[in-house]
């Protein structure tokens, strides 16, 4: 499965599961320690509109993730920004994508949004009480990838993802793309 295939079908999970989790107390705590249910939304629709935008600008730079106000669950927000992806994807992963400051090939921040969303997915959907379960087939390329970027410069005590937990190797992908990335299972 292509990746930009794989994005598309876990925005649109991720859609369902804002709709879903609409009545989820804004302070339920998340497994990402940083941030309890609504800001972790925050986070996900701020940072997915930046980087379209940065998919769809001539530059390549990214917008202000901080700079978006979550619109009722977010979910419709989610869904522009995968329409306008569909779109733009596959031809945008050809060109760098400016994040922060820094260049990052196209195809390697589609397979970094992917995992990220991925898992801050899983993390809505535990907070929420709801199942969550993105193909298979994308989650083993991201078991691939994150540990490639899951260097010491990143994850660890007081970093921006915690050590890694272990998991059975034979537990589902999912569980074991949340442990990888610092979250309990």
């Amino acid at each position: 499965m292509e990746t930009s295939t794989a994005l598309l079908r876990v925005l649109d999970q991720l859609a369902d599961l804002l709709d879903d989790a609409a009545a989820t107390p804004p302070t339920a705590p998340t497994p990402c320690s940083e941030y309890d249910f609504q800001t972790l939304r925050g986070h996900v629709v701020g940072w997915l509109t930046a980087f379209t935008d940065g998919y769809a600008a001539d530059d390549h730079t990214c917008s202000d993730p901080e700079a978006v106000t979550v619109e009722g669950s977010g979910a419709e927000q989610v869904r522009r920004n995968a329409a306008r992806l569909s779109e733009l994807l596959p031809a945008a992963l050809a060109h760098p994508l400016n994040i922060g400051g820094a260049g990052m090939p196209g195809d390697m921040a589609a397979s970094m949004i992917l995992w990220e969303y991925q898992v801050h997915g899983w993390d809505l959907a535990q907070a929420a009480g709801l199942p969550w379960s993105p193909d298979e087939e994308g989650l083993e390329a991201s078991l691939v990838f994150a540990p490639n970027m899951l260097t010491p410069d990143f994850q660890g005590k007081g970093k921006v993802f915690g050590p890694a937990v272990d998991v059975p190797a034979d537990a589902p992908a999912m569980n074991r793309l949340a442990g990888l990335s610092g979250r309990q299972v």
